[in-house]
Order: structure tokens, then C-alpha cells, then sequence
């Protein structure tokens, strides 16, 4: 989520980022919070298909990332998602807008989904597991915490990041092997028990999990960074996703043959650290809490680093209140305090799964118009027209199941979503249509 666009402090910088150290910028943010997040969820719904499911979103994840390459090989603007649209649509400034504020709530969306699922995981060995107003101010203490820890220094932060990054990733392979050596049951058997769960259902989950792949965009915005972004770009995002999925789908695989599935859809917002316990005993749930701590604070520090930086920039183009384009010291403190605002807010008002479902709807929706510009510019970036409406077809649908779902079992919360999305749409077209008094920025 790190949309730096500080320009002349890339041009200072030599271009020293291989395909390794842009896949760990990739694998840094998708591999948050997310497993941690989707995990009882999805095994509520589906059951035993679960990693069927997260292997589907990280097909939808990687159809999504093609047009985002194909766009970032084309335009190499740091900027990413927000440039991408802009320059595509440059006589419509409601496009500019519109893509602008979508994409800036989806990631506080993902800002609150983190903090939620860290608070869950923090409190979950205590006998106030349960208490929601408990949770929710540790949610937002833990924001206000990296608030400050990146308002005070750039330096300091990226160092507090890289350590929790790695050190997270070793967490989550050994999480994996623990999880598959201690499963007392098989694939078959949970089959057979699992009941009646309709192709429908899995989709409706793949579609869900969608924002647990949300961050291989990154990439995009080191473009300045790199050597050779037309080959390193296409192999550093694909590399990243199949690893995303590959670590999501083991330890999920590894939940339902170790856990029991009661347990997991009883402790749902903390699943792997209530059953590694019941199987492994303390240090089982003790390892899992970690790694869901750095997860999701990695998830939570990138997240307000990076989108504060594109939130600043958008303001400066005049699509968002002028006052959060400032900075002090090159560090935009009124966008990081908006976002942890927000953010804020988004904790109180939602729950785990209302939060996690407008992430997913959110980035769906942002990557399925990246998908739409790819294709109207298909010749200018070579693109297979092909790919692209598949691309199209298979985020439409993901985000026509979700707002269905909703309909269907949880109304009030598809009217939670739409109000947010109408507010964000008419926002988007006031700045676009009276208040953007710049020239549209090309």
C-alpha cells in the first residue's frame, strides 16, 4: 500500500530493487492480516472447501494483477492505480476523482480490517476475548500508535517495518509445517461430514477473500526504483501472488485437518490462536498470536505510510480537501491524521465481517476498473483482449456475488456499503465537478 510519490527523492536514489527484493514488497503487503482475517469466516460458510476458495480469489487476485502490469509497464508511473486512471480518462475529471476516493477508502478499509484483526488476536488469550468494546479500543489504539510512530519519522518506521516483515513471513512457514504435522483427520473424511455446499457458495468466499490479496500493486510504485520494469514488474507480481497463495491455501489446509471446525467458527475473529492452543498447548497459541501481530501491524504501518502519500497527492490535484496535500518535513501529517480518522470511525461503526466485506467489494470494484482502462487501451499496452475481459468477468461477478450474499442473509449491512459508496461517488463528483479548481493534471 506504499503509494510514494515523492518523485525527485526516487530520482536522488539509485535504481538497486531486484525481482527478490520487490517480491518481498509484494508479499509485505498482501501477506497482512489477511489469512488471519478470512479464515473463520470463510470456514463458517463453506466448511472443508475453504482453501478451494482462497486458491479461487488468488486466481481472480493474479487475473486482476494483469491488467495492473500490463498499465504499469505501459504508463511506469509510481503513482499506480490513481495515475493509471487518470491518464487513461485525461478529459474526465470525475474518473480522476472517482478512482481517487475509491481506492483511498478501500485502504482504510484495510487500515480498520488489520487493526480489528490485530486487536482480536491481542486480546484473545484473556477472559475478555469476547468483549467487542474491548476490542475495539485496542483496534484503535494500535492505529493510533503507528499514527504516530509515522508522523515522528520516516526512518524510524521503515526500520520497525522491514523487521516485522520478514520476521513474519519465517512465522507463517513455520505456522504451516506445525499446523499440516499435527492434523488429526483427512481431506475424505471432512468431505463426507461437510453436507451440501453449492459451487455458488465457494465463489461467494473466493470473493470475500479477495482483500487478502489486495497489495501486489506495490510493486508499481517502486517502478523508479528498479531496473528493467518491463520484465521485473510482470516477474515480481506473479511470483508474489502464487506465494500469497501458496502460503494462504497451507496454513488454511492445515487449520481444517488440525482444528476442529466448531472451534474455528466459534473464535472467528482469533480461529488459529484458539485452536493451535486446544492441539499444541501454549507455545502453539503463543506462535500463532506473533505472527498475527507482526502480520497485521506490518499490514497497519505500510497502510498508513503508503496511502497517506497517495492521499496527499490526490489532494494536491485538487479531488480531495486541499488541506491534506500539506506535509511537514516532506511527511503528510494531515492525510495520515484523515486516514487514521477515518479509519477510526470505520472500527465503530462495523464489525469484522461488515469491515472485511467492503475491503473486498472495494478493491474488486478499483481492480475491475483497472480492468476496464487496461482493455481500452488494450493495443497501446499489448495486452491479450482475451485475458482482459476474463479479467473483467471474473471481478463483475465477484462483486455482483458479494452485494448478493448481503442482500440475501445480511441486509443491513449491504445498506451499511451502499451508504458509504454513495457518500464516496457524490464526494468524488463534487470535487470533480465545483471544487477542483486546478487543471486537470495529466
Amino acid at each position: 500500500m506504499n503509494h510514494v510519490n515523492n518523485k525527485s527523492c526516487f530520482r536522488k536514489r539509485n535504481k538497486s530493487l531486484g525481482v527478490p527484493e520487490l517480491i518481498a514488497i509484494a508479499l509485505g503487503g498482501m501477506v497482512g492480516g489477511g489469512i488471519f482475517t478470512v479464515l473463520g469466516i470463510s470456514v463458517s460458510l463453506i466448511g472443508v472447501y475453504t482453501p478451494l476458495a482462497i486458491a479461487i480469489g488468488g486466481l481472480i487476485a493474479a487475473l486482476a494483477a494483469y491488467s495492473y502490469i500490463k498499465l504499469g509497464v505501459y504508463y511506469k508511473d509510481e503513482g499506480a492505480t490513481y495515475s493509471f486512471y487518470k491518464k487513461t480518462f485525461p478529459q474526465s475529471p470525475f474518473a480522476a476523482s472517482l478512482i481517487g476516493w475509491w481506492v483511498i477508502f478501500g485502504y482504510i478499509s484495510t487500515l480498520a480490517l488489520y487493526a480489528y484483526t490485530f486487536a482480536s488476536y491481542a486480546i484473545s488469550d484473556f477472559s475478555f476475548a469476547d468483549n467487542e468494546w474491548i476490542r475495539k479500543l485496542v483496534a484503535i489504539s494500535i492505529i493510533l500508535v503507528f499514527t504516530l510512530i509515522n508522523v515522528w519519522s520516516v526512518k524510524g518506521m521503515g526500520k520497525i517495518e522491514d523487521l516485522m516483515v520478514y520476521t513474519k513471513l519465517v512465522i507463517l512457514v513455520v505456522i504451516s509445517f506445525v499446523l499440516i504435522n499435527n492434523s488429526n483427520t483427512t481431506l475424505p473424511k471432512l468431505l463426507a461430514n461437510n453436507g451440501d455446499t453449492s459451487f455458488h457458495q465457494i465463489l461467494i468466499v473466493a470473493a470475500l477473500t479477495f482483500v487478502a490479496y489486495e497489495g501486489f500493486q506495490l510493486v508499481i510504485n517502486a517502478v523508479n526504483e528498479m531496473e528493467k520494469p518491463e520484465r521485473n514488474i510482470p516477474r515480481a507480481i506473479y511470483s508474489a501472488v502464487f506465494l500469497a497463495v501458496l502460503i494462504y491455501v497451507v496454513i488454511a489446509l492445515g487449520a481444517i485437518l488440525t482444528i476442529p471446525f466448531a472451534d474455528i467458527i466459534r473464535d472467528k475473529e482469533y480461529a488459529l490462536a484458539a485452536g493451535a492452543g486446544n492441539i499444541l498447548g501454549n507455545w502453539g497459541t503463543d506462535l500463532v498470536i506473533i505472527g498475527a501481530l507482526l502480520a497485521t501491524s506490518s499490514a497497519i504501518s505500510g497502510t498508513v505510510f503508503g496511502a497517506s502519500r497517495q492521499m496527499a497527492v490526490i489532494a494536491g490535484d485538487g479531488y480531495m480537501p486541499d488541506v491534506l496535500s500539506h506535509r511537514h518535513r516532506f511527511i503528510p501529517v494531515n492525510a495520515i491524521l484523515a486516514m487514521s480518522s477515518f479509519a477510526i470511525m470505520l472500527i465503530l461503526a462495523g464489525n469484522l465481517q461488515v469491515i472485511l466485506e467492503f475491503g473486498s467489494v472495494t478493491f474488486l470494484l478499483v481492480s475491475l476498473l483497472m480492468a476496464y482502462a487496461n482493455f481500452k487501451i488494450q493495443q497501446r499496452t499489448n495486452s491479450s483482449a482475451i485475458i482482459t475481459l476474463l479479467a473483467i468477468i471474473g471481478l463483475l461477478t465477484g462483486t455482483i456475488l458479494i452485494l448478493y450474499y448481503e442482500y440475501e442473509h445480511q441486509p443491513e449491512q449491504l445498506i451499511f456499503i451502499t451508504t458509504i459508496y454513495t457518500l464516496l461517488t457524490v464526494s468524488a463528483w463534487l470535487y470533480a465537478k465545483y471544487f477542483n479548481l486546478k487543471p486537470l493534471p495529466q
